[in-house]
């Protein structure tokens, strides 16, 4: 079997908040019939620059036309070359080698008639706990828009919660009260989620203000890259510390400076499946948890994510993964399912990734490119459309 063709396709889809991510559908074909389907996952990030779609499949029709898609250390190398790790969270790259290698997995796992758990090792569970997110206050009159967030979601069967703060810190702790006063035990904080907004001077004093109300964990307490800061920020707490994975020689600097606790490691952040398999394996060597974090994909990228986490020794705390519960819509027949705060992984009687395209949706959100035009700074680190000043 071989690689005949490859098409890529923008879609825009609006969050319930408002903001519009724009991510890409994979499609990769092969000589026999058989298409994978992957997605590189809201773009919509900073930095603040997009790419040509039409250079880009040019670019990998040139890498991936002719390979055996079985060959997924041979191409995800020749990925690497063309699209290198930066050291930066959001490295665009990763996203794009994410949509490929996750298009590749449905791919080689449809033609075994086998899902993609299965064909990376098996599933240890069926169902991942997941979170739900609140996005970072702004402004003292988000704090009530936030509770309602949480009542709404917790009628849902949502009952753990990651918070985002640090911009804030009055409406942070308002909101944490609120919460706490409402709902008492019924409802889990799941993280302070700072970001790498503040260094890790000003995350522990904002830590030591909000630890008058229970949280399970913190994550990313410092700027990017500041390994030391880092750890120094982890002796000084009694939570334990996350951060994502990005590079695998950032997760060599946080081995090596003992800086987590805990690696947030998601496909899109590091690469694709087969990276975030290694930087699972490496977390489990160093004695570290793991979570799956997320970028709020849509359903064929929170699947992928649902097929690793099904198939990790050492997913060992609750994970992130809850886009498709964040959008006004998705491009798949079958958008994946969550039941009472649990990530459904899709079943083994549909092969590979277990999503069809839904091309009257995709049509209908479909946009020309990846370009944001005049979205703000705050818009992109925030993900809200409000224009608040």
């Amino acid at each position: 079997m071989k690689i005949s063709n490859l098409q890529l396709t923008v879609v825009g889809i609006p969050r319930h908040t408002g903001f519009v991510s724009k991510h890409v559908i994979v499609e990769i074909m092969t000589d026999e019939g058989i298409t994978g389907i992957g997605e590189m996952s809201d773009f919509s990030h900073l930095p603040h620059y997009s790419l040509d779609v039409a250079d880009l499949t040019a670019v990998l029709k040139n890498i991936l036309i002719g390979k055996n898609p079985f060959d997924l250390s041979l191409i995800n190398k020749e990925l690497l070359s063309n699209f290198p790790e930066t050291m930066f969270y959001y490295e665009k790259g990763n996203f794009i080698r994410n949509g490929i290698d996750a298009a590749l997995h449905d791919l080689c796992a449809k033609s075994l008639n086998i899902s993609v758990a299965d064909l990376i090792g098996g599933r240890l569970q069926e169902k991942i706990k997941v979170c739900y997110p609140i996005f970072r206050h702004r402004f003292m009159e988000e704090v009530e828009e936030n509770l309602e967030v949480v009542r709404q979601r917790f009628k849902q069967g949502f009952d753990v919660f990651r918070l985002y703060v640090g911009k804030n810190l009055d409406a942070d702790e308002a909101f944490l009260d609120a919460v706490q006063s409402e709902f008492g035990s019924k409802v889990t904080i799941k993280s302070l989620d700072f970001s790498h907004l503040l260094d890790w001077k000003q995350a522990w004093q904002a830590v030591k203000r909000l630890s008058a109300y229970r949280f399970q964990m913190v994550e990313s307490p410092a700027v990017q890259n500041d390994f030391e800061g880092l750890a120094h920020f982890r002796m000084k707490v009694d939570h334990p510390v996350s951060e994502h994975v990005w590079s695998f020689r950032q997760q060599y600097e946080m081995i090596k400076h003992d800086s987590v606790d805990i690696f947030n490691i998601s496909p899109i952040f590091i690469g694709g499946i087969t990276s975030a398999r290694k930087a699972a394996a490496a977390a489990e060597v160093a004695g570290k948890g793991c979570l799956l974090g997320t970028t709020q994909e849509l359903s064929i990228g929170t699947a992928a994510m649902a097929h690793l986490g099904s198939s990790l020794t050492n997913l060992t705390y609750t994970s992130d993964p809850t886009g498709p519960e964040l959008y006004v819509a998705d491009i798949v027949q079958n958008p994946v399912k969550y039941e009472n705060g649990y990530l459904i992984v899709p079943g083994r009687d549909v092969p590979g990734l277990g999503m069809q395209l839904d091309w009257e949706k995709i049509e209908q959100y479909k946009v020309p490119n990846l370009s944001w035009g005049n979205v703000s700074v705050h818009q992109l680190q925030d993900r809200t459309a409000q224009t608040k000043a």
